[in-house]
Order: structure tokens, then sequence, then C-alpha cells
């Protein structure tokens, strides 16, 4: 049996071709030889200007036996009749695949093509940083300081976790908190979200212990803070934040008790009342100016948030947003104009001289001269704090210059655990961001320099001696031992090196494992600050350590 010619176009898959032959196996094969002439036909459907035709010509005369289609003298159907294995003849449809030179196969399908790996992004997301170890240095050099603050003042320092319920931040934080909150739906369909402060955190803490808590209390912490806001210089979307809050005292003492201690950390790095002041005021101040204006209680919290961007926004802008609110402009214009005071006697003109907030104020003023720090003290009328859970003394903190932003801030917030469904209960903190103080010290050319490691001595072992460097480990543990910050060369390297890598970490001393030396029971320490070497006994060294 022969076939004459077989003409396939391009566009027809080269399977039919090899359906056909898996056809003629699949009846049991043919007894004979099979010659076959298979053209291949076609048209080239690639994008170009002139069609070509291409024919390939492919004459074979193969066996049966050859392509696997059939038996040697089997019959229709015989016993003697092998299987085909023309589907798995991979020659055979390399060798019938076409391709139109746009990189489409012979079905007319785009191959697909290997992707390149995108490159890693090595900047962390926008708004927040890395901290290399000297900038961990510096990190620990600031913490270090509120720490010793917060403990000087029999605060106890506590955590909470980042991740809270929603709901905690959203049912009195204020508007532009609420805004600002890194929040999402958890895998178990939870509201959550990166805590913007921690006060909301701090009050869950409380109800959770449902009255075991002995009052009054004094905590503090440092915790990570998430806002997604505008940055500017001084303000990131996460900061580490100083936590100073006393709960259970109902008196302004407790709110002098934290400003003292605030004046005490700026006095601690290197800052003055030249350099920074804290403005205080009451809410209870434009509480009242709004209830003489018949303003209802409603409007007290929006009304708030917008007279605490008194000095960021327009004046003209804020007038606008509070006739939006619902004010009428006489009424703007007597708010403004009592906001604008920056003297409690000018207050108790409007107020009167038996006024709460007027004989609150004067108090925390008289409290401030007893802990020395008035001069750091200003009052002004137009500083309210955005949050709305306070409800009494607000204060904050801020650049002299003018050219930072708030520094810190905080108040009274008696109500707060209220909102939550508990009882009633007087409390008062502040919030203290690490970014804008770390901008502060710099401008003032006071923040220290991180450059040294901490690290004491740097030990090693010339020539790479197995038994000096196992000396080398044996000195090293006796001067940490000492109590001396140790680094250990941890190879073969030439003392060149060693001076080099010394003095890059600021290491005082370099402690050299040299063969005379060693044999001799001794090794030689090199003070790099004094540029004067001295041999000690290696019996010694550990209380060599103790006095270096």
């Amino acid at each position: 049996m022969k076939f004459s010619s077989i003409s396939l176009s391009s566009s027809a898959n080269i399977s039919m071709l090899a359906s056909l032959l898996i056809s003629i196996s699949s009846r049991g094969g043919i007894g004979m030889p099979l010659t076959s002439a298979f053209t291949l036909q076609a048209s080239n459907i690639a994008k170009r200007s002139v069609s070509s035709t291409v024919t390939t010509t492919a004459t074979a005369t193969t066996t049966a036996t050859q392509w696997n289609l059939a038996a040697e003298g089997g019959g229709g159907g015989g016993s003697g009749g092998r299987t085909s294995n023309a589907v798995s003849d991979k020659d055979l449809l390399s060798k019938t695949t076409t391709n139109d030179g746009n990189g489409n196969g012979s079905d007319g399908k785009k191959k697909k093509k290997k992707q390149k790996q995108k490159k890693l992004e090595t900047n962390p997301p926008k708004g927040t940083r890395d901290f290399y170890p000297e900038d961990m240095r510096q990190r620990t050099w600031l913490f270090d300081q509120w720490r010793e603050v917060a403990k000087t003042y029999g605060f106890s320092e506590y955590d909470a976790p980042v991740l809270e319920a929603e709901s905690l931040y959203t049912r009195k934080a204020g508007e532009e908190v609420t805004e600002q909150l890194y929040n999402f739906v958890d895998k178990g369909d939870r509201n959550v979200a990166l805590r913007p402060e921690m006060t909301p955190s701090l009050a869950r803490m409380v109800m959770a212990k449902k009255g075991g808590l002995g009052l009054p209390f004094k905590w503090f912490s440092i915790p990570q803070c998430w806002r997604y806001e505008r940055m500017t210089r001084g303000r990131r979307r996460e900061h580490y934040q100083w936590n100073m809050d006393i709960w259970g005292v109902e008196g302004v003492e407790t709110e002098a008790e934290l400003l003292a201690a605030m004046v005490d950390f700026f006095e601690r790095v290197g800052l003055s009342a030249e350099d920074v002041g804290i403005k205080v005021n009451s809410r209870m101040v434009i509480g009242e100016v709004l209830s003489e204006l018949g303003i209802p209680e409603d409007k007290f919290a929006a009304t708030c948030v917008l007279v605490d961007k008194l000095e960021k926004v327009p004046i003209d802008a804020i007038q606008g947003d509070l006739e939006e609110l619902g004010l009428d402009r006489s009424v703007v214009e007597k708010l403004l104009q009592v906001l604008t005071n920056k003297s409690i006697d000018a207050i108790a003109e409007v107020l009167g001289e038996e006024s709460e907030a007027v004989l609150q104020l004067s108090q925390l003023l008289n409290l401030c001269k007893a802990y020395g720090i008035e001069e750091w003290i200003i009052f002004d009328a137009s500083v309210v704090r955005g949050l709305a859970y306070y409800t009494g003394i607000v204060f904050e903190a801020f650049d002299r210059r003018g050219e930072l932003r708030a520094i810190a801030g905080g108040g009274r917030y008696d109500k707060l655990l209220e909102t939550f469904g508990g009882q009633p209960t007087p409390a008062a903190g502040f919030g203290f961001g690490d970014a804008v103080i770390i901008e502060l010290l710099k401008e003032r050319d006071i923040l220290p320099s991180f450059e040294n490691t901490g690290v004491d001595s740097v030990v090693f072992a010339m020539n790479g001696q197995e038994d000096l460097y196992e000396s080398a480990i044996e000195i090293a543990t006796k001067l940490r031992k000492g109590g001396q910050n140790v680094d250990i060369v941890l190879q073969n390297k030439k003392p060149k090196w060693v001076f080099k890598h010394a003095d890059r970490i600021k290491s005082r001393h370099v402690v050299i494992i040299a063969p005379d030396e060693h044999a001799n029971g001794e090794v030689s320490i090199k003070n790099l600050e004094l540029g004067e070497q001295t041999t000690v006994k290696i019996d010694d060294i550990e209380e060599w350590a103790r006095s270096h």
C-alpha cells in the first residue's frame, strides 16, 4: 500500500498528520512495507508585506517497524500486532512544528517569554525607617534618656500590642486620627488597625483589670505608632513615642508633675527654655466660650479639631470651616478673638474670675513655679489638641524658633474610659515623638556622636596559629568576665588590618597574642587613645579588664 503526497497549509495543525498515523496504527497495522512521500506545503502567515510559500518535501521509505505503525505480516487486528508509539515520537513533532517568525507556534499561540525577575526595592516603605547600627545606638540613647526620667519620677513601664481593634480608635479619637489609620480586615474578618497612639490601649488595659489596679498609678511606655499622614520635617508615618500617664488623681497636681518630667528631659539633653516652650490651656476655656455663645455641645469636639489647626493653616480658612460647621460668622469672630489671647487675665475678663477654667489654669501656673519651671510655661488659649477625648488641661511643647512642628503634647482625659463603657476615671498624660526631638537636637548641634560602637578591646592572634587563636578565645573570655565589651578577630588578618578595624569601630584597646609573648604567658595591649603599649600577664588579664 502506498500513499501519494499529502499537502497541508501552515494554518492546519500538524497534529492532523499525527492523528492520521495513529488511526492507521490503531487498525492493527499494515503487513507490508510502507513508502510515503510527505509534502508539507505551508504559506508563511508572518506579518510580511509579501506572502511566501514554503514547501518542505520529505521523502522516505520507511518500514512499518520503523514507524511502529504495524506488525510484520500481521493482518487486521492480528495477535502478532504491536501497539503504536507514534504519539510519543517527539522527533516527528519537532520536525513538523512550524513558526510564523513572530514567536507564534503553528497553532497561532504566542510563546511565553521568560519573565525577568523584578529587582528588589531596597528602600523601606514610604514614611518608615531602617535602623542601621549607628541609628540604633542613637535610638537606644534617646530611649535611655526617657526611661531614666520616667523612673526618676516613679513611673513603671508597660507595653501593649501594636495591632488593636479598629473600634478602639474610632470611638473617641477625633476625625483626623480616624482618617489617618492604618486599618484593614484580617483573615478572621475582623476590623483591626495599627495603633496611631497609645492612650486608648492603656484605657483598654485598665478596663481589662475591672478595678483591680490600685489607684493612683504612674505608667510609661515607648511604643511604635502608625499614622498615614502627610510627611514633613520631623513627621513620619511611623514613629516611636514616649508616653507618661498618671491615673487616679483629679487635680492639676498631675499635669504639673508631667510638665516637670518633660522639662527634666529637655534639660538632660542640653535644651533650655530659650530653645523650647510649653503652651498650656484648658479645654474648659473653649467649652465655656462656646456655651456663652450658645453653641451646642455636639459641635464641641469638631470645633476643637479646627481650632487646633490655627497655627498650621490661615485663620481665614479656619473661619470658613467653622462657618461650614454651622457657626454664625459673628460667633466665629468672637470665638477666634478669645482664642488668640495669650493672657489668663484677659480670659478672666471674658469668663469671669470664678470661671473653673481660669481657676484651674491659675493653680497650674502656681505649681509650675513651685517646680521651678515657670520660664518654660506659656499660656495660649488656642491650644486645644486635636484628640477629642481631652477634657481639661492641655499642653504642647514647641520649638521657639518655629522651625519644627510640635515636639510633644498631652492633657487630661477623665472621660476616656467612659467612652469604652467603663466608669469615668481621672487621668492625664502626654506623648513625645522621637523624630522631632532628634531633628531639634541636630538643629542645635547638641546631638551626641554615635560612631563609637562601645567595644573596649579588639583581640587577635598573630600569624593565624591555631594554638594562639585558642588562647585568644580564652583571653577574650577573661576580658568579658572582667566587664569589657570585646570583639575577637575571627579570621587570619594582618596587624595593619586589625588596627584599622579597631580604629573604625572606635575600640580603646587592641590585645595582641604574639608567639614570643604568649610563650612567656603574656599579651601585648595597645591603648589606641594614648598611643601606649604595655605587657600584661595572661593570668592577670581579667583584673586588668576591671580597671580599664
